[in-house]
């Protein structure tokens, strides 16, 4: 016995393109159920036909393909949306990915491109043009290290603010282990310790840490 196929909707505004992937993926033996031209037919049809994959164009002339993939994917979770977009940039990514776009492809892709990554979604992979998984991985990363909001900043210790001063008057390690009568071992322990807790990556971003909250007065 053959396994179903993989149901499709295709939603793009423009009808040549719209109706030229639905005959690839048709040919490709994928059970196209539906196309729609903009945000409001998307989320209509997509509850009547529920889809395994929605092909999903961001700009869809009046409407936004974020806005249909977020009320897309939360009223079937079951349905996974693969992003299909001229757009290439960044803040395009980001913002389909946050509305729970499973992936996300350009459309310079080619069909054999297209054909895998329908494939892989469905089956609940993570699907992106290269180059932008490590734009997604490396953002949610970022929210993940980022403090709540609300939340108090770092605390740091009064032994590791006067390292920090230090280092904002571009002292090295051996001369603030000298001034704070330390040995170099501790001083580089602190350094890292506040590097931590402030998130920063180095002496040059804690440097300016130190002069931008006035530490390097004081």
């Amino acid at each position: 016995m053959s396994e179903p196929r993989i149901s499709v909707m295709v939603v793009d505004d423009h009808p040549i393109w719209r109706d030229g992937v639905a005959r690839d993926l048709t040919e490709h033996g994928f059970d196209v159920r539906a196309t729609a031209p903009d945000a409001d037919a998307a989320l209509r049809i997509a509850r009547t036909v529920q889809p395994d994959v929605v092909l999903m164009d961001l700009n869809l002339g009046g409407s936004s393909g974020v806005d249909a993939t977020r009320e897309i994917t939360a009223a079937l979770p079951s349905t996974k949306v693969l992003v299909l977009s001229a757009s290439g940039e960044h803040k395009d990514v980001l913002e389909a990915v946050k509305a729970g776009a499973s992936g996300y492809l350009v459309k310079s892709a080619s069909a054999a491109e297209l054909v895998d990554a329908v494939h892989r979604t469905a089956a609940g992979d993570p699907v992106f043009t290269a180059g932008l998984a490590g734009l997604v991985l490396g953002e949610y990363r970022r929210m993940a290290d980022a403090p709540a909001e609300g939340a108090e900043p770092p605390r740091l210790t009064e032994r590791e603010t006067d390292v920090l001063r230090l280092v904002a008057k571009g002292l090295t390690a051996r001369q603030i282990a000298e001034r704070l009568v330390l040995s170099h071992r501790t001083v580089e322990n602190h350094v890292q310790s506040t590097l931590r807790k402030l998130q920063l990556h180095n002496r040059v971003e804690l440097a300016r840490y130190a002069i931008e909250h006035g530490l390097d007065d004081a």
